[in-house]
């Protein structure tokens, strides 16, 4: 019943205007509280609810929130150009991204955020969240997820086209997530999922580059690449960071695809500094990826990090699911 009821303040938070800033401060103290060392999960999917929507309302005052929908809103429009998009839901959503001028009138107007409802016609742009962490206890993944459900109804994507996972989701937070009505996926799917010819938007931030790379191996194809966004890990930094003689060996796939994706970087403000630091929109012309040799296409070896060490990524079988990295993927 606590978890109905604050679904309930939630979907009614988002017709209101946002509340004052003057109530933030505390907020954000038991925003810190709860990940503090030894700080324990908490036991009402009410309160984690309330705390998300807190995060969310956060989210909505920030200059950080406007800019990085600014970013994302960017690169869909040229991923959907590409692809052709028809007019109607679809064109329609991402013609919503417009940021209005007036800050008072970013709220989401009543009604326009198809909770449970598919989009119907011809939108099939689906979402799939990897790695958000343990929000019940951990601010910064709280924040990670209160961005992904903004994103989700900024481009009126509904909750039950939205795949999460993470091996770490404690039995509230998967009750939790149900209750927000995305789809809690139950395997380990290492990464390796197809986008099976339909837009999709991966969201995964701060995953181990051995997810990225599983990704890209499993869709390495023009087709499906083209029809790709991921909002992660700057594949820019993580040439920067990674020797290349490493890169090419244990991630080729993110090695041989630095010539056909283009990034935008998330914008950083020292309120979310720790939240989406090293963060990019990614999409993959397709002009740029029929440029790359055919050998390039022709490697299609699917990766073995048997050599790999400071592997960040669960196996299914060979790794504790238990184990305590806020981030394991």
């Amino acid at each position: 019943m606590a978890a109905a009821a604050a679904l309930e303040a939630w979907q009614a938070a988002s017709r209101r205007r946002r509340r004052s800033a003057a109530m933030r401060p505390r907020r954000r103290e038991a925003a810190a509280a709860a990940r503090a060392p030894g700080a324990q999960p908490e036991v009402d999917g009410g309160v984690v609810l309330r705390r998300i929507q807190e995060a969310r309302e956060d989210l909505l005052l920030s200059d950080f929130w406007s800019s990085a929908l600014e970013t994302v809103n960017r690169c869909l429009r040229k991923h959907l150009e590409q692809l052709k998009a028809p007019v109607g839901p679809l064109s329609e959503a991402i013609g919503s991204l417009h940021l209005d001028s007036s800050p008072g009138e970013s709220d989401v107007a009543p009604g326009s955020v198809p909770e449970e409802t598919p989009v119907t016609g011809s939108c099939r742009l689906k979402c799939v969240c990897y790695g958000v962490g343990n929000f019940a206890t951990c601010v910064i993944a709280r924040n990670q997820l209160a961005f992904l459900l903004l994103f989700l109804e900024k481009c009126q994507i509904p909750r039950s086209h939205c795949w999460v996972y993470d091996p770490l989701f404690s039995q509230l937070e998967i009750a939790v997530l149900s209750t927000l009505g995305v789809v809690v996926l139950s395997e380990n799917e290492e990464g390796k999922r197809s986008v099976y010819g339909e837009p999709t938007v991966f969201y995964m931030l701060h995953c181990g580059t051995a997810l990225y790379n599983n990704l890209l191996w499993r869709n390495w194809s023009i087709d499906a690449l083209s029809k790709m966004v991921i909002v992660g890990n700057s594949f820019r930094g993580l040439e920067e960071k990674l020797l290349t003689r490493i890169l090419q060996k244990h991630y080729p796939y993110v090695a041989k695809i630095a010539k056909g994706v283009e990034e935008l970087a998330f914008p950083q403000t020292s309120q979310y500094t720790d939240v989406f630091n090293d963060t990019s929109v990614h999409w993959f012309p397709v002009q740029k990826l029929t440029q790359l040799s055919t050998d390039t296409w022709a490697f299609r070896e699917e990766p073995d990090y048997q050599d790999c060490e400071d592997l960040e990524i669960i196996r299914n079988k060979t790794e504790d699911p238990s184990a305590p990295d806020l981030n394991p993927l």
